[in-house]
């Protein structure tokens, strides 16, 4: 399951055969369309807007030899029953299958974050599919598959367990082989990047019922990362682990709701395998997809002592009630949604954002598909604001020219919160002073922004700004607080060159 973006090309796996697309090109500079194409529909979608198309394509039963039906499952089956999904600009591509009561969701992930190497989970224990013998003939009682989504180009994959199986995948071919029932360390290899997919298709539920168990899996990572565990998931639940070194199914301890992986960690509870969000991974803006249940939650992870500046849409998030995550400085909190699709973003920190619904006592679910990594106190950043301090000194006037002539200009702080959030970026950097963009009008005295907005909020340093003889231009010295004092306009000074955000419109 793949994303495509920019005039690219995405493959759906088809037991998820709904998606829905979600245009991001909007910004609050200009309005955009965007056409999007899912197998032979086309749509055209303005900034910001959600639609959904209906795709019928099935990935089949696993096509193999009878000598093969039995562990180690040492084959592939190919097919060509991928679904590719088209764009002309940047969309968030969200799948949903739904059969009676069987309802799974996954976030179709863009080609430029997919991987050549993957840890598979271990099987987890199922009662009804997995803990007695494992039959291919009885769906319920089969064994899991990996689902192994190929892009444009010929690639070789290669599925390593107890054995080693290769097979190769032309352009847009899926490739599915059965997982023995054990603890076996297994991993994924291929030649070029591809999307993987640990799946049941019956695995049993409440009241005995079977439906389809699905979960992306992330690339191998090349050091140890911290996934937190949101409590409302961490009761009655087991981690599916899998690195370099082991694989392992641990039953989550509510006294550490933190786990510790270089590779894959999968959370199974019945009818839902989620994948973790690592801190690493962390987001300060979210898409949630719109609901098929009246029991949908927002469930948001967030440092302890970030939990103010959290908005759901326009709203500021109010009263939320956190749990603290035993053994980490992490809480969360659940928040239930309505049917409209949803955006969370956070003000000044990074988050961790995931969707969950109970129907008919069975969960379903994804981590939410993350718009911005940049927090932003005015919104949703989908292209994040510019903030340069130029490596050569120049006078206040030649710092204008130097910041146009990379299309940006010297940097106007004319909002608080903007000041704070500026500082907050440059003052890692070592203290030095750096031109902003403010002045002293040489008729009256006053000071004003380049950009004309109003000069009300200040951050003048003790004593500052002197008399008129002292300087007619500011300079902002990148200390603890990031205060001005005027200077002598001639003066050779490294400028803060700037460029606003796009943001997401949010209705």
């Amino acid at each position: 399951m793949t994303e495509e973006q920019n005039h690219e090309c995405q493959d759906v796996p088809p037991h998820l055969p709904a998606a829905g697309s979600t245009d991001l090109s909007n910004s609050t500079r200009e309005q955009h369309w965007t056409t999007v194409t899912v197998a032979s529909q086309t749509q055209t979608l303005n900034s910001g807007q959600t639609s959904s198309f209906n795709t019928d394509v099935e990935l089949k039963k696993l096509d193999v030899p009878g000598s093969q039906m039995n562990p180690p499952y040492e084959a592939f089956s190919v097919s060509n029953d991928t679904v590719q999904v088209t764009s002309n600009k940047n969309i968030i591509v969200q799948a949903f299958s739904m059969r009676k009561l069987s309802i799974q969701t996954a976030l179709v992930i863009p080609t430029d974050k997919l991987g050549t190497k993957y840890f598979i989970p271990p099987v987890p224990q199922i009662l009804g599919t997995t803990d007695g013998p494992v039959t291919p003939n009885v769906t319920e009682r089969g064994p899991f598959r990996v689902i192994i989504v190929n892009s444009q180009q010929q690639n070789t994959v290669t599925f390593k367990g107890q054995g080693e199986t290769s097979v190769t995948l032309q352009s847009n071919q899926v490739a599915q082989i059965w997982v023995p029932n054990d603890t076996t360390k297994q991993v994924v290899v291929s030649q070029f990047p591809v999307a993987v997919l640990f799946s049941h298709p019956c695995a049993m539920k409440y009241g005995c019922t079977c439906g389809l168990l699905t979960a992306a899996l992330p690339p191998a990572r090349d050091r140890s990362v911290k996934f937190p565990v949101p409590m409302l998931l961490a009761q009655n639940a087991s981690v599916l682990q899998s690195d370099n070194r082991s694989s392992s199914v641990v039953p989550l301890n509510l006294n550490s709701t933190l786990v510790e992986s270089s590779g894959t960690v999968v959370l199974y509870r019945p009818g839902l395998l989620l994948t973790l969000i690592p801190e690493t991974e962390f987001a300060s803006c979210f898409l949630v997809p719109s609901m098929q249940s009246n029991n949908g939650f927002i469930i948001i992870v967030v440092n302890k002592n970030s939990t103010s500046g959290i908005h759901i849409g326009t709203s500021q998030l109010q009263n939320p009630m956190w749990q603290e995550l035993d053994g980490t400085d992490y809480i969360s909190t659940n928040l239930s949604v309505t049917s409209d699709t949803t955006v969370v973003w956070h003000e000044s920190s990074t988050m961790a954002v995931y969707f969950v619904a109970n129907q008919s006592n069975l969960w379903f679910g994804n981590p939410a598909a993350v718009i911005s990594s940049t927090p932003d106190f005015r919104g949703c950043a989908v292209t994040a604001e510019v903030v340069e301090v130029q490596s050569s000194a120049y006078s206040w006037t030649e710092s204008i020219g130097s910041c146009k002539n990379e299309t940006l200009e010297l940097i106007s702080l004319s909002d608080g919160r903007f000041q704070s959030q500026i500082c907050t970026k440059l003052r890692q950097d070592s203290p030095q002073d750096v031109w902003i963009g403010v002045r002293r009008s040489s008729m009256t005295g006053d000071w004003y922004w380049l950009n004309n907005n109003p000069f009300t909020n200040t951050n003048w340093a003790d004593g500052e700004p002197g008399g008129v003889e002292e300087g007619q231009c500011a300079v902002m010295s990148l200390n603890n607080n990031c205060g001005w004092r005027d200077e002598d306009c001639c003066k050779a000074i490294r400028p803060v060159c700037y460029q606003g955000p796009e943001l997401l419109k949010l209705s």
